[in-house]
């Protein structure tokens, strides 16, 4: 992140301007005499949020959504400014967090079919998608239980509705789920006050014990709705950088509530102390509806719109309140983390790609990998005009230190960018600096060959050249 970036990150939550001269990550570890000592393992909340931009809060810099609540954790915990969702759409997100590993261990690429869109369109013939989880893969719940943890899934699940791919089959003791295509319930109650009631009950029940809540939003998923009240509210508010609409406001401050409410109760049942509050979303923010500027991309893509994420955590007596952490961090990393916090074994047999991130909480200054990768070998259509003819193409990217390169697969198109001094990816550096960009190519090539990351290669007969340029043209015309 650029300095002047950091500078209003740091002065939307509030911070001194002094912590812009620190170390890439501010945090340090709290005196001795401020640890407590903890009968059993902490309680650990993830509040997961489905289509979150990583502007769309106010302590991320929004001018125009308020999150008080969210805000406040951030005052008292650890914000990423770069923590990435595996995907930039929601299944393989989800399929990451809960095995902990990459997409191409389980083959969750995408949501639904790989050949999105128009086939004369496709110029190759996408990799296959799975749309459930193996059930052979141990998940997160499982791995707590030999620590003794209870699990509740809250929300959205996505990796499969039939045994053996549910949640209560992916070792969940506790699920709450409900598959409409709305925001409001049958009886007319939000279904985001919904969820967090039955979170607190979930809570209100296992408070003598560990437990994991897996606190999984369907907001701010479209269809965009929400309460006529907050949305009056926010029709009266001028709209900042691009950030204009008043239901999704309201679908924001909603979800701020949520976090505030499930705080408050752990701080009523003398939980706060030793559980570990997480909040996270999936991948980008969805264009239709608010703006990562000055991120470029959106929702569906692997610019950093599309898969960088807010993400914060709040760990009493571990973390120092209201540091800052830099270092890249993706969705993988939570499972490993989830163990250290948990003292719980890694289940043998199961290979796990992230890496634990207790340290960086504690106050560490890096990690160990060299890089993070991501593998999308499918297509998506667009949303909007402006995303024609694709939203994407199947696609790679690698993450290095500042650098940043993704290849297209389709015709092998290498783009290079250093996000220290280019966050909004609008100057290509692969023909400038071809070292960099061979070193990294490389990287992500050797990655594909070490995790089996299959590229399509075969090319589609029903492809139409003149259909895409077609769509090319009609493109520059608007």
């Amino acid at each position: 992140m650029d300095k002047q970036t950091r500078r209003e990150f740091l002065k939307a939550m509030g911070l001194a301007a002094a912590s812009v001269g620190a170390v890439s990550i501010s945090a340090s570890c709290v005196s001795t005499g401020q640890r407590r000592a903890v009968k059993k393992p902490p309680n650990i909340v993830f509040i997961f949020i489905d289509d979150l931009g990583w502007r769309d809060i106010s302590c991320y810099g929004s001018k125009y959504y308020e999150t008080p609540n969210i805000d406040k954790l951030a005052g008292e915990g650890m914000v990423f400014t770069s923590a990435y969702a595996n995907a930039p759409n929601c299944a393989p997100t989800r399929a990451c967090l809960m095995s902990g590993q990459y997409t191409p261990r389980h083959g969750v690429y995408t949501v639904g079919s790989p050949e999105r869109g128009k086939a004369r369109l496709r110029k190759l013939i996408p990799i296959p998608n799975k749309t459930t989880l193996d059930s052979k893969i141990v998940t997160i719940p499982e791995a707590l239980k030999s620590a003794g943890y209870t699990s509740a899934c809250i929300g959205k699940w996505h990796l499969g509705d039939k045994e053996p791919f549910r949640p209560e089959d992916q070792g969940f003791d506790v699920v709450f789920r409900r598959s409409r295509r709305s925001h409001f319930t049958a009886e007319g109650e939000y279904l985001t006050d919904r969820l967090t009631n039955e979170s607190l009950k979930f809570i209100e029940r296992n408070r003598d014990r560990p437990f994991l809540l897996y606190l999984s939003h369907h907001t701010v998923h479209t269809p965009i709705q929400a309460k006529k009240d907050i949305i009056e509210k926010y029709k009266k508010k001028k709209p900042s950088n691009g950030q204009n609409n008043p239901t999704y406001a309201a679908m924001i401050e909603s979800m701020d509530q949520s976090v505030g409410t499930v705080c408050d109760k752990l701080d009523e049942l003398g939980l706060r102390d030793n559980t570990v509050v997480l909040f996270f979303s999936d991948n980008g923010g969805y264009a239709n509806a608010t703006s990562m500027a000055p991120l470029r991309g959106s929702k569906g893509m692997l610019y950093e719109g599309g898969i960088r994420v807010p993400m914060i955590v709040r760990w009493p007596g571990k973390i120092k309140a209201a540091s800052v952490c830099d270092v890249p961090v993706i969705g993988i990393d939570f499972y490993p983390t989830f163990l250290v916090m948990a003292g719980a074994p890694k289940p043998s047999g199961h290979l796990l790609d992230g890496e634990s991130l207790v340290g960086l909480l504690k106050g560490a200054s890096s990690l160990k990998r060299k890089a993070i990768f991501w593998h999308f070998p499918a297509y998506l259509e667009p949303y909007n005009e402006k995303q024609r003819p694709w939203r994407t193409t199947p696609a790679g990217a690698v993450r290095q230190g500042d650098w940043k390169l993704i290849e297209f697969f389709e015709d092998g198109k290498i783009e290079l960018y250093n996000l220290r001094d280019d966050i909004g990816e609008k100057n290509d550096l692969a023909k400038t600096k071809p070292e960099k960009a061979k070193e990294l190519h490389m990287l992500l090539i050797e990655w594909h060959r070490r995790v089996g990351a299959p590229v399509p290669t075969e090319e589609n007969p029903r492809y139409d050249p003149a259909a895409r340029l077609e769509k090319k043209s009609s493109k520059s015309k608007t």
